[in-house]
């Protein structure tokens, strides 16, 4: 298990040697948990959304149906073609190459009521995962939500999926947020955090 953060140009590799390396088009298991991310959302539409580790832009297309606007968001110019591609007619939906947490927008105002954090977290080390709580939490509306999705299984990234997932709600916890939601099935887990109004309604952590 490697110690330090994936840099961009690896995930670029990826896409321009395949253009969907994860299989987000064909597999009936990113299928599967896109539909179970999809039901895992709190509410049936949101204002303002943001998802990091948008990829080829197949889980941005269905977002854009629960989202007033949302900016998607992929360390890898490859895969954002095929993402701007895919959800043109989409005027709602915008496109942003981004290292993250190093380059995380500002967001000019725009608060944001929902976040996604797709696959990402444990591509990245420790105190790069704390950044990118730093840099999100301040765009983040009073009521948002952020939702996690992780894989669980072998990796040879700084982090296991559950690893990064710990993580993360760790420092949400401390800065006030809370785990609201949880699921978890063969391969994958999810997390849902609020700042809940009443501490009581949050889950243990994790």
């Amino acid at each position: 298990m490697i110690a330090e953060s994936w840099p961009a140009d690896a995930f670029e590799a990826l896409y321009r040697e395949r253009p969907d390396p994860w299989g987000f088009e064909s597999s009936p298991y990113e299928q599967a948990k896109l539909a179970h991310l999809l039901d895992f959302l709190p509410h049936p539409r949101f204002a303002a959304a943001v998802e990091i580790g948008c990829a080829i832009g197949v889980s941005t297309a269905a977002l854009a149906q629960r989202c007033d606007r949302l900016l998607a968001i992929d360390a890898a110019e490859a895969a954002l073609q095929h993402a701007r591609h895919r959800c043109a007619p989409m005027g709602h939906v915008s496109f942003l190459r981004a290292y993250i947490p190093a380059e995380f927008p500002p967001m000019a105002g725009q608060a944001t009521d929902l976040l996604i954090v797709s696959e990402l977290l444990y591509f990245l080390s420790p105190p790069d995962i704390d950044a990118v709580v730093r840099v999100v939490l301040p765009t983040m509306q009073p009521d948002g939500t952020i939702v996690l999705a992780n894989w669980i299984g072998q990796t040879d990234t700084p982090c296991t999926g559950d690893q990064a997932a710990e993580r993360f709600i760790l420092v949400c916890q401390q800065a006030g947020w809370h785990l609201t939601a949880q699921a978890r099935q063969p391969g994958y887990r999810l997390d849902r955090l609020e700042r809940a109004s009443d501490a009581s309604a949050a889950m243990p952590a994790v």
